[in-house]
């Protein structure tokens, strides 16, 4: 089958690869609709170690079902589906509590890290299990889907942020999941939520998507802007979108007293905290990671339209321009967000 093959850090390139089986429980999928992730790219050049060479990238995918092997059920030839990037095993305490994320064996398509390698959907078919298989309605478009994956990481940043309704909430970095994480907590019912960042073009995407109230700001002026437009208290919830010394402090900063913050980015390993803001105002720091069953809510919020998606889909492209959209994007090309390559 076509592959686009990460052979060496920074070279990708169009290769013939055998084509996967569908296993006992495996669904094998011919590969629709494929998006290029951050942590792809991070993986191309080598900075994450999550994408040792050579590997078939990709986990943000959506197509229709090549063929099923044994024990699967529920699923036929033709069927319009998508998955989960996480591959969990089912059975450990994690798994059987709900936490599919920090499953003991949890493995990812589309990365080899040193412990496992399994091979992803910038290819023509890949095989998954079929416990991490979703059906699509009609009405959402492939492209659309390969939306889903990242849609469900700002949905389960939201749910563990345990959202009750009526908060005001702060997004801080308006990249791909800063935007659907404010979004996704308008939807789960923020009243009022800013979204903070430095890039001009992306606020105006954020505005494209439903923002009502942008902040063009970092920093102080950041945190004195939050203050001035809650009348001095700060928000109920800062989400942090994008893992650096300085918007981490920010996002504490902004945050009420008994308020939360959470962390998705995490662009810096390691950052300082302001230890003594957080204990004496009593705030809580909640990590989130990946998705864990958000996937259901995120097809039905993009199917009924309550969560945009194609205004942040910057391109779609066949699989042989991959090399080349692999490149912008590192490169940090100005007003690129999602490019989605179709094999």
């Amino acid at each position: 089958m076509k592959s686009l093959l990460l052979s060496a850090y920074n070279h990708l390139e169009i290769a013939e690869f055998p084509a996967p089986q569908a296993g006992p429980g495996e669904v094998l999928l011919r590969v629709a609709a494929c998006g290029i992730c951050g942590s792809d790219v991070h993986g191309y050049d080598g900075s994450s170690g999550r994408r040792i060479p050579p590997i078939v990238m990709g986990h943000e995918a959506a197509g229709t079902v090549a063929s099923v092997g044994a024990d699967v059920t529920g699923y036929a030839v033709g069927d319009r589906v998508t998955f989960d990037s996480t591959v969990y095993c089912g059975a450990c305490a994690w798994c059987q509590r709900g936490d599919v994320n920090l499953c003991d064996n949890r493995q990812v398509v589309g990365v080899s890290c040193g412990d496992y390698r399994r091979h992803g959907a910038f290819a023509e078919y890949v095989a998954v299990p079929q416990r991490i298989l979703y059906h699509l309605p009609e009405n959402l478009s492939f492209e659309e889907a390969a939306m889903l994956e990242a849609t469900s990481v700002a949905l389960h940043a939201v749910r563990v942020s345990q959202v009750k309704g009526g908060e005001t909430a702060l997004v801080i970095g308006a990249g791909m999941i800063g935007l659907l994480t404010m979004q996704a907590a308008r939807a789960l019912g923020c009243a009022r939520v800013f979204i903070a960042d430095v890039d001009a073009s992306r606020l105006e995407l954020a505005r494209q998507v439903g923002a009502d109230e942008v902040l063009h700001a970092s920093g102080a002026e950041l945190v004195a802007e939050v203050l001035k437009r809650t009348e001095g208290r700060g928000v109920d919830l800062a989400y942090e979108a994008v893992g650096r010394n300085e918007t981490v402090n920010a996002a504490i900063e902004c945050t009420q007293r008994g308020g939360t913050v959470t962390l998705i980015g995490n662009i810096q390993p390691e950052v300082a905290l302001p230890l003594q803001k957080v204990v004496t105002r009593q705030l809580r720091l909640q990590g989130s990671c990946a998705s864990a069953g958000e996937y259901p809510q995120a097809i039905e919020l993009i199917a009924s339209g309550k969560i945009k998606v194609k205004p942040l889909i910057t391109a779609v492209a066949p699989l042989e321009e991959g090399p080349r959209w692999f490149s912008r994007l590192q490169a940090r090309e100005p007003n690129l967000m999602k490019v989605i390559l179709t094999p």
